[in-house]
């Protein structure tokens, strides 16, 4: 893991290809095959990811949370998220489907990672609904549901910077490391955002964070 190159980090912050940070990467002076970035980042994001979370801000109580499309070997599959109201981000889950079980899904790991909700905003989504109805049953909570659709602005707002990322990758080609891709791109961006208490003072953007989380 110490090892990993600055270039892991590249792929996963900004809308470049394998191919684009392997020239880049040349530039610098450092040979490296793009097929082995590719490698770094399906072996190692998984396990940076399990480290960022151990040092993730707190993100309150009121949530936004929506669904938006990703394309997968020419299918469409879905990636679940929710922000904050300071557009925060709180979780994320990739699904085969969208339906009961898939939101219950997102709902049930963003609850065990953060805690529970007071509010959350979501679409007109019946299934989103049901699926917070039935988390809400289970835990005996009182979580607040609300169907705003303006509230749920920034939210659609933050899908695109996701998608930005991705379009230049050229389309996953399986589930499984798409998954990991779009669990990268993920804390890249929680990093942009600032939502990490463990990197220190000198570190000046996300791509530096990132690096300190690989060494």
């Amino acid at each position: 893991m110490q090892n990993s190159p600055r270039g892991q980090g590249w792929y996963l912050a900004y809308p470049l290809s394998y191919r684009n940070i392997e020239e880049m990467m040349l530039e610098r002076g450092i040979e490296v095959n793009h097929s082995t970035i590719n490698f770094w980042v399906l072996n190692y994001t998984p396990e940076i990811e399990k480290r960022f979370r151990k040092y993730k801000h707190p993100v309150g109580k009121s949530w936004r949370m929506d669904e938006t499309y990703i394309k997968i070997k020419e299918q469409w599959k879905y990636l679940y998220r929710a922000i904050n109201k300071e557009g925060n981000t709180i979780d994320f889950l990739l699904t085969a489907k969208r339906d009961l079980k898939a939101a219950k899904s997102f709902f049930k790991k963003a609850i065990r990672n953060n805690g529970t909700s007071e509010k959350v905003n979501i679409n007109k989504s019946g299934a989103n609904k049901a699926g917070i109805e039935a988390v809400r049953e289970e835990n005996q909570s009182n979580i607040e549901i609300r169907q705003c659709k303006y509230l749920n602005n920034r939210i659609e707002s933050d899908h695109r910077k996701v998608k930005h990322i991705v379009r230049p990758m050229m389309g996953f080609q399986n589930f499984k490391s798409a998954k990991i891709v779009l669990g990268g791109i993920e804390v890249l961006a929680m990093l942009r955002k600032g939502q990490s208490n463990c990197m220190p003072l000198f570190v000046k953007n996300s791509v530096d964070a990132f690096y300190q989380l690989v060494r």
